[in-house]
């Protein structure tokens, strides 16, 4: 069974950062995705399960970073010059099948963990 646990989230002002991290139960694909009150999720940023590959949404590409440590079966969003749009549930999520980084469907999710930027 894939389970994945978030953590990192918080309360940060406009231009600072946060480091969100997933532990994995394995090695997966993994991606994050945010959803923001009154709003459908979307996909932020995805990385292959060996890690040489990623994929960013635009809205996030230069200022968003995911990396993985494999030893730590672990996933993580680096975020910086956050904006206040930026505030949302951040979700990690998992897929033990084979597919390209553009492919945005994902079998298994975290609980979430809430970021919030203050302007």
């Amino acid at each position: 069974q894939v389970q994945l646990v978030e953590s990192g989230g918080g309360l940060v002002q406009a231009g600072g950062s946060v480091r969100l991290s997933c532990a994995a139960s394995g090695r997966y694909d993994m991606g994050w995705f945010r959803q923001a009150p009154g709003k459908e999720r979307e996909f932020v940023a995805a990385i292959s399960r060996s890690g040489y590959a990623t994929y960013y949404a635009d809205s996030v590409k230069g200022r968003f970073t995911i990396s993985r440590d494999n030893a730590k079966m672990t996933v993580y969003l680096q975020m910086n010059s956050l904006k206040p749009e930026d505030t949302a549930v951040y979700y990690c999520a998992a897929r033990n099948t084979i597919a390209a980084l553009t492919n945005t469907r994902y079998a298994y999710w975290g609980q979430g963990t809430q970021v919030t930027v203050s302007s």
